[in-house]
């Protein structure tokens, strides 16, 4: 099974029905809500007690890790009941939270010829993934279309239907945890924590040490959250309940609405690659420097992904994938100075493996751009070639190694019961 490439959408949910109708007793399916595009939302439930947890997957269009956790947890305890009664609690999982991004992102879990994975077709997904086959086809929607951070009362823009089928089962449910189960592209894993729950910090720390994936020494995806230990960061009491990311859209994270029921929020990060230097604690010698050089990268990348757009004259995206791509990868490729500032304002790459992290995401920045500027535009070659030349470059200058998907789960699933026997 090492090496099983993630299901696609449309096999997740055939695999769910499939063991639901194999154990009608254990495993409910039940649809939720709608997506935009009137794809249904679908929870599948195990067991039947009073209180309730809630896993949430397929948030970010881009990371199908927690589809294929979700099923194989949820599979795993029609096979095991005892393992879910021992909690007293009814287990739901929300299979994908934005399926019309994910039938755009999952394109490249297919695989072709010449894409850039080993062999070709499905077979060649069942290797090992290249980085440049995955952002050859790389989607990910602009801020604001991220179903699991609506935006802000005083916001014009309406909440997406998917953000409110969320809401509204966080409120029927009333979880006692919730989890949110993400993918990084390229680094390290790491656990964010809506309050300190005792012996987490120790357990997910030992689980990421028995499968061999790295542990991002000082995440700083949470900058304003206090870092209980390297890769576990707790939000401080005195935080906020929004949330501001770098192009200036400011949401009420659905993680950070649960609070009201007393439920504690938990974010799974497994990398799809990992780097081991990112958990690296040693310090260095001069923070600013490594800062400033980062800044550079993700800077001048920028500035040259505008130039070969702009050399390829005006060309406006014309159907709806084309947009949201277009879309997407324009507010990319705008927010570098936003987040230059922020890395500026605050103490980063004070250890190496924190340095190593800013290295990667001053080039994922761009690269995301490029790729979905790429697809926005027709595939042109030059942008083609920009897209090859920053994939190959981020994998060999931090030596990504590919996880395999079954590691990635395993690491997910172990978090997810160790943090509901401390929780339940």
């Amino acid at each position: 099974m090492r090496g099983t490439p993630y299901p696609t959408l449309g096999e997740l949910l055939r695999r769910a029905r499939a063991t639901v109708a194999a154990r009608p007793g254990a495993l409910r399916l039940r649809a939720v809500g709608t997506s935009r595009a009137g794809r249904p939302l679908w929870l599948l439930s195990a067991g039947h007690g009073p209180r309730h947890i809630l896993t949430v997957a397929g948030a970010h269009a881009n990371e199908p890790v927690g589809g294929v956790t979700s099923l194989s947890l949820a599979e795993r305890f029609a096979r095991e009941p005892a393992l879910l009664q021992e909690s007293g609690c009814t287990w739901n999982f929300l299979l994908c939270l934005d399926p019309d991004g994910a039938s755009l992102a999952g394109r490249w879990l297919t695989g072709r010829p010449g894409e850039g994975l080993p062999g070709e077709g499905r077979a060649a997904a069942e290797a090992s993934p290249t980085l440049r086959g995955y952002y050859r086809r790389f989607y990910r929607p602009a801020f604001a279309a991220q179903p699991e951070f609506p935006p802000v009362t005083s916001d014009p823009r309406p909440v997406m239907p998917e953000s409110e089928a969320l809401v509204r089962l966080i409120d029927e449910l009333r979880p006692v945890v919730q989890f949110s189960l993400h993918g990084v592209e390229v680094g390290g894993s790491f656990l964010q924590l809506t309050r300190a729950v005792p012996g987490a910090a120790a357990a997910y720390r030992r689980i990421a040490a028995d499968l061999g994936i790295p542990l991002e020494h000082r995440p700083f995806d949470g900058m304003g959250w206090l870092a209980e230990s390297p890769g576990v960061l707790v939000l401080p009491d005195s935080s906020p309940t929004e949330e501001r990311d770098p192009s200036g859209f400011t949401s009420q994270a659905t993680w950070l609405y649960a609070m009201r029921h007393g439920t504690v929020s938990a974010v799974v990060e497994a990398p799809f690659w990992s780097v081991a230097g990112v958990s690296d604690p040693r310090p260095v010698a001069e923070p600013r420097r490594e800062v400033a050089e980062a800044s550079e990268i993700l800077l001048g990348r920028a500035k040259q992904l505008e130039a070969v757009v702009g050399e390829l004259g005006p060309r406006a995206p014309e159907t709806p994938e084309e947009i949201a791509h277009f879309t997407a990868a324009r507010e990319l490729m705008d927010i570098g100075p936003g987040v230059v500032d922020t890395w500026n304002s605050a103490e980063l790459a004070t250890t190496v493996g924190n340095a190593v992290s800013l290295g990667v995401a001053a080039r994922r920045i761009p690269l995301r751009a490029a790729a979905m500027m790429r697809q926005a535009l027709g595939g042109a070659p030059a942008l083609d070639a920009l897209v090859e030349a920053w994939a190959r470059e981020l994998a060999s200058t931090f030596d990504a190694r590919w996880v395999p998907v079954t590691d990635q789960t395993e690491l997910q699933i172990r978090t997810m019961l160790a943090l509901a026997r401390a929780l339940v």
